[in-house]
């Protein structure tokens, strides 16, 4: 009978550990091949799997395509008889070498170090294993003219550990034939790898040490990695089982080996290069919004067209798959939060006040008793970490994006500052001003706005104030048009008093949901300046007393906007604020004209 053994942590997952303040716990690795792993090994259709290369470099690559392609032998050993790339595959080339059609490979010294991941999408179900590479040999196809050879390899196991199914995207894996043509190698990412990396949603990764290897998967949405230059890409690391192996063993030898797949075309990106672990402020810097992300040196790139034996169609993406963080460099919002307001005295928001607008919407008015300054449609950073941040857990099944939220938000500022707050925070200098109101309309739509929507203003609710920033100022002075969805319209509600409505050089398009006609009616009964220079676009029943004026003036339109309904409007310039799928549409329908953008995508 085989005994398992504790294994303890090498010294870079410890020092991992001390850095991110991981509270003891043992490591849960086992030091055999175990039942589940034996289990995956059979019922797996995809093994990604990594080693050295001659010169010390990690590479990693994905075989597979049905289950069954391994299977233990007994003894802690494992076969693999699978169909390869042979001619562009880095790691069939590291583990084979020159051998010829036949001949076996036996590795001196008590094998190659391997690891291995036996992954199964659908269930979302993986297992992690390490060894040694006791033989192999490759073995030619019947298409004399095809890459492909079959793989036979024996593995030793010496480590396995089962894993847990966060940012695992699925898909449902098919085999199908390697018809594989290098595109590209050498040491910068063509734009043939630079498009993958972009709608890629997964990749796998292999680290290493002198004696010990980890292979494992990183995933999130399409485009959760970025690309910083032709030769450098990050990716933000989200919360795990806090166990450390592959940065652990990045803190030992930086060196990193990683595949992209494309899933629907077949193509694969291999990768090796240098990893560089950023914590705290260093990687909240470059990728705002992170407390923890690795970027990677790229020291070799090949580009591998139709070079997976497998093809997959995409099911249901991860629950746990936090929304996209994009470059400090790509205009992340939350990289402004950091070098906008912030002073050695937090300053603390009071709700005092919450006006319902129509179902899903409804006002906020917060006291700021210390005091501060902000311009008309600048946004506010709002911390709700106190009131929302449970802590650390592993898997939260009933509340996954919490894992990875920082629950700090930012929100336009509906209300318009005095005129006293904004010449105090301008004379004076400082960060702080007069102003001790202000207002945000905000639709609930997540965690944050419904917390707030529930809240009872007696309760004494208070957030910090993390920062004050950005803005669309409207320029009146020449002609400009303003398309707004919805909430969108909240940059114009705080500057109104400003511009010159009754001169005809201003136009709204407003695009209104039915269910929402509470918000344009309380809206227009506050500004009623703006009635005339608006047009409504409403979609879905709704009633109400404006309605019939609106119809009478012709400014009502009950239907979607169009492209026709702007194409023959001039402007000098247009003003779009609205979400992903009408902006994009209207960007469309505006191309060659300047439009200045906001979104609420943040």
């Amino acid at each position: 009978m085989a005994f398992s053994m504790g294994m303890p942590f090498n010294q870079g997952e410890e020092k991992m550990h001390r850095l991110l303040r991981v509270p003891p716990q043992d490591n849960p690795t086992s030091t055999m091949l175990t039942p589940q792993a034996s289990n995956m090994f059979q019922r797996a259709p995809i093994l990604a799997f990594g080693t050295l290369d001659a010169q010390d470099r990690p590479w990693t690559t994905l075989w597979g395509g049905e289950p069954g392609f391994s299977e233990p032998l007994g003894g802690g050993f494992v076969g693999t008889r699978t169909l390869v790339d042979s001619k562009n595959d880095p790691v069939v080339q590291a583990l084979i070498g020159d051998a010829k059609d036949g001949q076996t490979s036996n590795p001196p010294d008590g094998g190659k170090l391997v690891a291995g991941l036996s992954i199964d999408l659908m269930t979302r179900k993986r297992v992690k294993t390490a060894g040694r590479m006791i033989a192999g040999a490759l073995r030619d196809t019947d298409a004399i003219t095809s890459p492909a050879q079959q793989l036979q390899l024996v593995t030793k196991i010496e480590q396995s550990l089962g894993n847990c199914p966060k940012y695992l995207n699925q898909y449902e894996i098919r085999p199908a034939p390697i018809s594989s043509t290098l595109q590209s190698c050498g040491p910068a990412l063509t734009p043939q790898a630079t498009s993958l990396l972009s709608k890629a949603d997964m990749f796998f990764l292999c680290t290493s040490t002198a004696d010990d290897m980890d292979v494992n998967h990183r995933g999130g949405a399409p485009g959760f990695i970025r690309l910083i230059s032709a030769t450098e890409i990050i990716y933000p690391e989200y919360s795990g089982n806090r166990l450390y192996q592959s940065l652990g063993n990045m803190q030992l030898r930086p060196q990193i080996g990683l595949t992209v797949p494309d899933y629907e075309t077949g193509d694969v990106l291999y990768m090796t290069g240098v990893g560089e672990i950023l914590s705290g402020s260093a990687a909240a810097t470059l990728l705002p919004g992170s407390n923890l992300a690795v970027k990677i040196t790229v020291s070799e790139a090949r580009f591998v067209k139709s070079g997976l034996p497998f093809r997959g169609m995409r099911k249901t993406p991860s629950p746990y798959n936090p929304p996209i963080r994009a470059l400090a460099a790509e205009g992340n919002i939350k990289s402004a939060i950091s070098s906008s307001t912030s002073t050695a005295t937090p300053i603390t928001a009071h709700l005092i006040k919450l006006t319902p607008l129509a179902p899903s919407i409804a006002r906020f008015k917060f006291s700021v008793p210390s005091g501060f300054s902000y311009e008309p449609s600048q946004w506010i950073a709002l911390d709700f970490s106190n009131e929302l941040d449970v802590g650390y857990e592993h898997m939260r099944d009933h509340d996954p994006l919490s894992l990875n939220d920082d629950f700090v938000r930012t929100f336009t500022i509906s209300s318009a500052p005095s005129l006293s707050a904004l010449s105090t925070g301008k004379e004076a200098g400082q960060e702080r001003g007069g102003e001790k109101e202000f207002e945000i309309t905000i639709r609930k739509v997540g965690a944050v706005t419904r917390f707030l929507c529930e809240q009872n203003v007696n309760s004494g609710l208070e957030v910090l104030v993390r920062g004050v920033g950005g803005g669309m100022q409207i320029e009146t002075e020449s002609s400009a048009v303003m398309v707004a969805g919805g909430v969108g319209i909240t940059p114009l509600l705080g500057q109104i008093a400003r511009l010159q409505l009754g001169q005809g050089r201003f136009k709204l398009f407003w695009a209104v949901r039915g269910r929402d006609v509470g918000f344009m009616e309380d809206t227009f009964s506050r500004y009623p300046g703006l009635v005339d220079c608006t047009t409504v676009f409403l979609t879905g029943q709704a009633e109400g007393f404006l309605k019939e004026g609106l119809l009478r003036e012709s400014r009502l339109v009950e239907r979607r906007l169009r492209k026709e309904d702007v194409e023959g409007v001039e402007a000098e310039t247009w003003y779009l604020c609205a979400g992903k799928g009408m902006r994009r549409e209207v960007l469309g329908w505006l191309e060659g004209r300047k439009v200045i953008t906001e979104d609420f995508d943040y």
